[in-house]
């Protein structure tokens, strides 16, 4: 059998040549052996950046998502089923995914948070395909409250959200269409509109081989914001703050899933953050 020496290749015969040594993961020792210093048991192949980047000031909201009581006074717009039933939250369309937007929907965490923040959560996907997305700096365009009684009323369809009486950031992950299995993206729109304004690879596999939680993280400071998969850096971007309006400040966050996707959540986390590099 022939046999390339692919980066893959090489890794594995790395790992053999360590496991004949008694080593842990391609030479990281965790106990001294004369030729390798012990270092922490990770994955040596993803550098851990976001701790390098932001200083965690202060929590300002911590929810497992366990249980139906922690998720009072989430606002859903659209029909979906929230069940905890493994005791995190998952999330699943009621409508026919043949009804198109009809059937998406948009979950809405009550709270109101500055800017210079830190979103965080676990993340698991159990079926495909779909997306999810995350809105964050959600406010009304005039700066009101999104469920301010004035303005109009959302039920899932994404139109209304990117071209409605809101202004809001988005990042797409999980992104599983049919038609572009090849190479996953994520990607970041800034509306009012439905531009991308940046996009990365996404790490993630598809739900057959997909070993969650994966910890999904938004930072959001000032006209910066990034967008971290288990601490890989998967895209920043910086606002310019004329080319599409005003840079965003504070405001609401909220998931949305496309159906008929099926996705797990817990560890919902807002932190304050300074950026240091």
């Amino acid at each position: 059998m022939d046999f390339y020496l692919t980066r893959r290749n090489l890794i594995r015969l790395l790992g053999a040549a360590a496991g004949t040594f008694g080593l842990n993961k391609l030479g990281f020792a965790k106990t001294h052996t004369g030729f390798f210093n012990p270092v922490e048991d990770k994955d040596p192949l993803t550098e851990k950046v976001y701790f390098k980047k932001y200083k965690e000031l202060k929590t300002l909201y911590d929810n497992p998502l366990k249980s139906k009581s922690d998720v009072d006074g989430f606002v859903m717009e659209g029909q979906a089923d929230v069940s905890f039933a493994e005791g995190r939250m998952r999330m699943q369309n009621i409508l026919d995914p043949s009804l198109k937007q009809k059937a998406n929907f948009v979950y809405w965490c009550p709270e109101t948070f500055p800017d210079n923040i830190a979103v965080s959560w676990d993340f698991w996907p159990v079926k495909e395909p779909g997306l999810c997305i995350m809105f964050f700096s959600a406010m009304g365009k005039n700066g009101e409250d999104i469920f301010d009684k004035n303005l109009n009323k959302r039920s899932g369809d994404y139109k209304q959200y990117h071209h409605g009486d809101i202004n809001t950031h988005h990042v797409s992950y999980f992104r599983r269409n049919p038609k572009e299995r090849g190479f996953q993206l994520s990607n970041l729109r800034k509306s009012y509109g439905h531009v991308i304004v940046t996009q990365g690879a996404d790490p993630i596999p598809c739900v057959e081989f997909a070993e969650g939680p994966y910890q999904i993280r938004v930072v959001k400071t000032g006209p910066v914001v990034e967008f971290f998969i288990n601490e890989l850096s998967v895209f920043e971007w910086i606002d310019d703050g004329k080319t599409l309006g005003p840079v965003l400040a504070g405001g609401k966050i909220g998931f949305r899933q496309m159906a008929p996707l099926i996705a797990d959540y817990a560890n919902l986390k807002v932190v304050s953050v300074q950026r240091v590099k």
